[in-house]
């Protein structure tokens, strides 16, 4: 038996367990990809990570992320677990506050505060841009959200390191009480190639930011706890829009009350227009995997 270090983290949890679990195995360059599809599917979780040594210069390592069902390019919550994941453990980057990461979808920067406990970490995503927006005859959109719902703001398909339906509306208790069509939604998904739909909205006073709740049934996912690569494809697209105003280019997100849990995200666009997505990590077991190698 193969015995690889294994540690799960809370991702985007200001508390232990109010964000979204993570697997992540470390040194696993001796793994097959189906090996990690196998373990993936087995861990159950939104997504597991598997870190091997990088394979161009620039980047500290290499990251291959996996749903139970396939790998993907590029997730939020995985790349923010294992750059946490990795300092916990000792790696040093060769730039001092930030570390490489390289991935499917590129080679990444993930900022952290030297010196400190390594908890608080921020992604730079891959860039996105608006597909389409949804039309009012859109009958499947239509059943999910009838157009009285809509906000000035139009939903709309966006793709960056995922393709997501998004969609703003009226208030913070809106998006709370939201009775999500899973049918309609993965119907949705698969006919547009993407996960599924994401909500949100300001939130209401004395609060600021967003609320946001995500529904991945594209990937066989209800709710996501906690999403940093939707979240980041609703900041690209408020910015791509001109729809920033009052919560400007630093904002945080409410995410997973609705499920039991309380994460806190923080989104970032910079000067160059490039999105970061942020938050704390907590360290919840460390361990060892066994796996066999046949």
């Amino acid at each position: 038996m193969a015995r690889y270090l294994s540690l799960h983290c809370d991702v985007f949890a200001p508390r232990i367990g109010t964000g979204n679990p993570l697997a992540v195995i470390l040194q696993a360059d001796g793994l097959s990809t189906g090996q990690m599809q196998a373990i993936a599917g087995w861990m159950n979780l939104a997504e597991t990570t598997f870190v091997l040594a990088p394979s161009v210069p620039e980047a500290d390592y290499r990251v291959r992320i996996f749903t139970t069902k396939k790998e993907i390019a590029f997730a939020g919550h995985p790349s923010i677990g294992t750059a946490h994941a990795l300092l916990s453990q000792g790696l040093k980057p060769k730039t001092a506050g930030v570390l490489m990461q390289q991935c499917q979808a590129g080679v990444l920067p993930v900022r952290h505060q030297p010196g400190q406990a390594n908890n608080t970490l921020s992604v730079r995503v891959p860039s996105s841009k608006l597909v389409r927006f949804a039309q009012d005859d859109d009958a499947l959109f239509n059943r999910i959200m009838p157009p009285a719902q809509w906000t000035d703001l139009k939903p709309a398909l966006v793709e960056g390191g995922r393709r997501w339906w998004l969609a703003e509306l009226e208030s913070e208790a809106c998006v709370r009480q939201f009775v999500p069509d899973s049918f309609a939604i993965k119907q949705l998904a698969e006919q547009s190639g993407s996960l599924g739909l994401c909500i949100f909205a300001r939130r209401q006073a004395p609060e600021s930011g967003l609320v946001v709740r995500a529904f991945p049934l594209g990937v066989g996912i209800f709710e996501d706890p906690a999403s940093g690569a939707a979240n980041a494809a609703i900041a690209a697209f408020l910015e791509e829009t001109g729809n920033l105003a009052g919560l400007g280019r630093r904002y945080t997100v409410s995410q997973g009350r609705e499920i039991g849990r309380d994460a806190v995200l923080t989104l970032e666009i910079d000067a160059n227009r490039d999105v970061w997505v942020g938050g704390d990590c907590q360290t919840v077991i460390r361990g060892e995997l066994d796996w066999s190698t046949g």
